[in-house]
């Protein structure tokens, strides 16, 4: 672009932007109009003649002729009438410039030359040493503003720290031209690698800007691809497991320079490695997904570090690294499994799970008509009349498993209160298999169809043909490193683990999974057995997720004649099956923060929401949030309904130090505590400047388009004081510029007599 900018300037006498902001205007006095008569009269002359004339010349050769000789005295009629260009100009030393310096960290990053970002700074807005702002200085009163997250006056680079963790561009922006709304301003300079690390989007601001006729003029500072760089991009981990339980992270890895390189990936809890794993990278400039398990093995609130290791070259080493807040929650979550006959599955499925103390499964197995053994349970009257009949009996659990049980057992109240257990409570439903389950149950357009993540049969319930098929369990690529299905210590020793187990039987008809569903596990027929089936898949569904197991003996990985006495294959998948299928699963009231992990001074925003035992939002709560500080005394919050969204409550606090925040909501109606929920709040030095830290040249172009101002690089930077100079802010006075002058038109002339010259030569016309 630099190139062709010189050459116009060159041909043209002003820049491709000068003639963007003037206009088009003449300026020929009297006698230059009595010229352009004679010019006109000459341009009649020649018609005239080259109409007449005949000699050796064709009709085409006249016209040609007639043509350059027109154009050539055109060209000399517009010079008589002094075109120029008007333009509003600003007066100098009457206007205010303010010039936003970036004071992150991100600029600390040394990607030009191995210097870094700042130095630009220093070099090109230091008053007593930059041409640049000597040139600005005699024509602005200038005024030096630092931002990072906000702005605020400075005297000059040299007030700049670059300490700054979070930047801002549009808060900058505004609070700059607030500041300098009193006084006539012809712009903004915004100095920055683009950077913005803001929720909101720019928008807003910029419409602002343009409404104001304040130009921003935009100049950016570092490279726009780096050669050598690693980067864990997300980190998305769930916000609260069981202790004990296989946390599913997900990572986004992206890089440049290393592609195909396999690297080693560690996981750290305070210090202390948990999990390592060797990566591949993905090809230069794309991102890749990485899922990694670790188990949660201490309580309480923990954080996790993610981490792969420099490589030699890399631009940023501050972005190799990521950080998770994680709440290991050490409660014990009630389960209530229901089946409907007295079989080897229910034993053991007991026995997995007995011993863990994190899990209590409620059991209720018919024995016979209205008859019902019942264990786990924490009251003598518990369950006593069977399945639950009422929202609050039944809303008290986390999760739901239903064995082998027709659907005509259940009320339709009953069967709809299951789907709302899903959909609205949020909790976790599981269906085994059996001879009296899913399909062949009858469960096909009842209120549960609609919740159950596979397409059942309806003639599955009338069938007398009988359905049985036996299968070997095979891991889905989605399965490989879920947390339902870990089963060894990685996902690798898991998938090769779920391969060796003995084969399952199922005596249920699967069609086919529904839409939203995901399949965790499918099972390979037997010899002599038909195709493929699904074993294990679940599908979101309001706010709770369902699954279905259609095997009717998943005792036989315990059982088996292969399987060793001391193996622990089969506790440990109903153990991993169970915290998953209770994780997430709210309880009557629940916290949310805006962000677990934030910077120092920046504000938090606490949402909860707050339900009955029905799980009826209310409105009409107290609910208060404690907060205790690192080494300080607890300070309640209140909290106020939102209005517009029912059940939902919100407050905000701001951590003032590095620490970690404990917040707990209280929630009570006529004082009685209704319920109470605990989230927590990480205060650090995040090092959110070190991402995606490539120079953001788009958003500066169009914070610049968008607002009348001009977009510039270390090369380009020199002519900012003259683009300055030409908007049509402040106290402006009109110039002319001429343009009768241009080389173009001179060598335009120049071309025009020559052709007709060369033309004549070579017609023998001369």
């Amino acid at each position: 672009m630099q190139p062709f900018e010189s050459l116009f300037e060159f041909l043209f006498k002003y820049r491709p932007i000068t003639y963007e902001k003037g206009e088009l205007a003449f300026g020929a006095p009297p006698a230059a109009i009595a010229a352009a008569l004679l010019v006109v009269g000459a341009i009649v002359a020649a018609v005239i003649t080259y109409r007449r004339v005949r000699a050796k010349s064709t009709p085409r050769d006249r016209a040609i002729l007639l043509g350059l000789r027109v154009a050539t005295l055109a060209v000399l009629l517009l010079c008589l009438f002094r075109p120029m260009l008007l333009l509003s100009a600003a007066l100098p030393q009457r206007n205010f410039v303010g010039i936003l310096l970036d004071d992150s960290r991100s600029m600390q990053i040394a990607d030009r030359d191995g210097k870094p970002r700042s130095e630009l700074v220093a070099q090109q807005f230091t008053p007593e040493e930059s041409a640049l702002m000597k040139e600005l200085s005699e024509r602005f009163m200038l005024r030096f503003f630092r931002f990072s997250s906000s702005a605020e006056r400075t005297a000059g680079p040299a007030g700049l720290t670059y300490t700054g963790a979070q930047t801002h561009l549009g808060d900058a922006l505004d609070r700059a031209r607030q500041e300098l709304s009193s006084v006539p301003l012809s712009g903004l300079v915004m100095v920055t690698d683009g950077a913005d690390n803001a929720n909101e989007p720019l928008t807003e601001q910029l419409l602002s800007l343009r409404a104001r006729g304040v130009p921003v003029f935009t100049v950016g500072v570092g490279r726009e691809r780096f050669d050598k760089d690693i980067e864990i991009s997300r980190v998305e981990t769930p916000h609260t497991v069981l202790r004990g339980a296989s946390v599913v992270v997900d990572l986004l890895v992206s890089q440049r320079g290393y592609g195909g390189q396999r690297v080693q990936l560690v996981v750290e809890d305070a210090g202390r490695i948990v999990s390592t794993d060797t990566i591949t990278l993905p090809a230069d400039g794309e991102s890749s997904p990485v899922r990694v398990n670790v188990t949660a093995t201490e309580k309480g609130p923990r954080v996790f570090k993610f981490r792969i290791a420099v490589q030699p070259g890399e631009m940023v080493a501050q972005n190799n690294e990521q950080e998770a807040l994680v709440l290991v929650s050490d409660r014990k979550e009630k389960i209530l499994y229901f089946d409907g006959e007295p079989r080897s599955e229910v034993k053991f499925l007991r026995r997995a799970v007995g011993e863990d103390p994190n899990l209590q499964l409620v059991t209720l197995l018919r024995t016979a008509e209205n008859k019902y053994w019942r264990a786990g349970i924490d009251d003598p009257e518990d369950l006593a009349g069977g399945f639950p009949k009422t929202r609050e009996e039944l809303f008290a659990y986390r999760a739901i498993i239903l064995g082998s049980i027709e659907a005509s057992f259940f009320t339709h109240d009953q069967l709809r209160m299951i789907a709302e257990f899903v959909s609205e409570r949020g909790g976790g439903l599981l269906l085994l298999g059996g001879r009296s389950a899913l399909a062949e149950g009858g469960y096909a357009g009842t209120p549960l169809a609609d919740v159950i993540p596979v397409e059942l049969d309806p003639a599955a319930a009338k069938s007398t043909e009988p359905y049985f098929v036996e299968m070997t369990p095979e891991p889905t690529p989605a399965g490989r490193a879920h947390a339902a299905t870990q089963i060894a210590a990685t996902a690798a020793l898991s998938a090769a683990r779920w391969r060796d187990l003995p084969a399952v039987s199922s005596v249920n008809r699967i069609q086919r999974l529904k839409p939203g569903a995901t399949a965790l596990l499918t099972g390979k027929a037997v010899e002599g057995g038909r195709g493929s089936h699904y074993l294990l898949a679940f599908q979101r569904f309001g706010a709770g997720k369902s699954v279905v197991l259609p095997i009717q003996d998943s005792w036989m990985w315990q059982m088996h004649a292969l399987i060793p006495v001391e193996d622990m294959t089969h506790e440990t998948f109903w153990r991993q099956m169970m915290r998953w299928l209770v994780s997430g699963v709210p309880g009557t009231v629940t916290i949310v923060a805006s962000s677990d992990r934030v910077a120092p001074k920046v504000p938090v925003v606490l949402r909860a929401d707050v339900h009955d035992a029905n799980y009826l939002r209310v409105n009409n709560a107290k609910v208060t949030a404690s907060i205790v500080a690192p080494g300080a005394a607890p300070r309640d919050l209140p909290m106020e309904w939102t209005v517009d969204r029912d059940g939902e409550y919100r407050a905000s606090f701001t951590p003032d130090v590095v620490g970690l925040y404990e917040v707990r909501v209280e929630a009570r109606t006529a004082d009685t505590v209704v319920a109470s929920d605990t989230v927590y709040v990480q205060a650090a030095e995040l090092n959110t400047e070190y991402f995606s830290a490539e120079m953001r040249s788009a958003s500066l172009k169009r914070i610049a388009e968008e607002t009348g101002g001009q977009y510039y690089t270390e090369e380009t930077l020199s002519k900012l004081p003259e683009d300055l100079t030409f908007t049509k802010s402040g106290a402006t006075v009109l110039q002319q510029m001429d343009l009768w002058d241009m080389p173009a038109i001179f060598f335009l002339l120049v071309a025009l007599v020559s052709s007709e010259w060369a033309y004549r030569k070579a017609r023998g016309l001369a």
